[in-house]
């Protein structure tokens, strides 16, 4: 009798938490299934800061997917994405086109004009005329590569699957692996949670690599060890927001350094020493969800932003000199 006492008590106990439950999940109030976790995004794509910039008429791309964009040393603009390149002038006049089988995931443009392309797992060097160059191998079977950034005769290549960077020669020859953990040199290692892993060459020659995960700018003398680094996580407008940020950087010829972030779509600039200047896009600038809001300096002061959600390339122009 105590047995089957105990038993229906279990069941009545049983069913009472699966009512509760049921109504919890899918007939309680509004304020009882609060998300708890929901930090306010919304909330946070607002802002009541101005922009030092105004934008103006969009550039269209032929392209109908487009991942990256540079500048060359002609002032020519090139926009990279599935299948191929176009070539640019400052009024989005498509000058030329070419196309390749795989999908662009980075660009940048050496001095000579010659294109370096990370296609996924490798690298290839373009005539800006359409010519394949070369086509380098892969370092490892699990390398995804999300930028590249060259000099005179150095090409490097960021590997967000191996977390480091690459240093070649023009040749493709491996000269220097940069950024591996080495607590006897004080370099702590890249932190990458996604493919988002930008590097960038200041003026002045400068290596600087965004690890994302800690929310910094890093510099990098030629032996790989760590010099500098600048950034913060936080959600005002001076520091960075979301996981792994900045997702973009590009440097301005004066050493000043514009930044991309995804969560809170939104573009800054910062001087030499990493202290916020202005702000260049605010979030309600673009559509929630954009992501890849790669960069790059155009001529007369003009931020390239390139909005792969919307497949064209935004241009921002300074009210005013900082």
């Amino acid at each position: 009798m105590k047995k089957k006492i105990i038993l229906v008590f279990a069941i009545i106990l049983f069913l009472a938490i699966v009512a509760w439950m049921f109504r919890d999940l899918f007939t309680g109030s509004p304020e009882l299934q609060k998300n708890p976790y929901d930090y306010g995004m919304k909330e946070l794509r607002q802002t009541d800061t101005v922009p030092a910039y105004k934008e103006v008429t969009p550039l269209k791309p032929a392209l109908t997917t487009i991942t990256s964009i540079a500048t060359g040393y002609d002032g020519k603009i090139y926009v990279a994405g599935k299948g191929g390149v176009d070539i640019l002038d400052i009024s989005g006049r498509i000058l030329k086109s070419f196309t390749f089988p795989g999908y662009a995931t980075c660009l940048t443009v050496m001095p000579d004009n010659t294109l370096v392309i990370g296609m996924g797992d490798h690298v290839e060097l373009w005539d800006p005329s359409g010519v394949q160059i070369s086509a380098w191998q892969p370092e490892d079977t699990t390398s995804v590569i999300t930028s590249v950034a060259a000099s005179q005769h150095k090409i490097f290549v960021a590997d967000a699957g191996n977390k480091i960077v690459y240093q070649y020669n023009e040749l493709g020859k491996l000269q220097a692996r940069i950024g591996e953990k080495d607590p006897s040199r004080k370099i702590p290692g890249f932190v990458i949670p996604s493919p988002y892993f930008d590097v960038g060459i200041s003026p002045a020659g400068e290596l600087w690599v965004a690890n994302t995960g800690r929310y910094k700018l890093e510099k990098y003398d030629n032996d790989g060890s760590l010099l500098t680094s600048w950034g913060e996580a936080s959600v005002t407008l001076e520091g960075f927001a979301g996981c792994c940020n900045p997702s973009h950087f590009t440097i301005l010829s004066d050493g000043s350094f514009v930044t991309s972030e995804k969560g809170i779509e939104r573009v800054k600039v910062y001087s030499p020493d990493g202290n916020f200047i202005a702000l260049v896009a605010r979030p309600e600038s673009f559509d929630e969800g954009t992501r890849g809001l790669d960069l790059a300096a155009g001529s007369n002061g003009r931020i390239l932003i390139l909005d792969p959600l919307r497949n064209q390339v935004r241009v921002f122009l300074p009210l005013k000199k900082h």
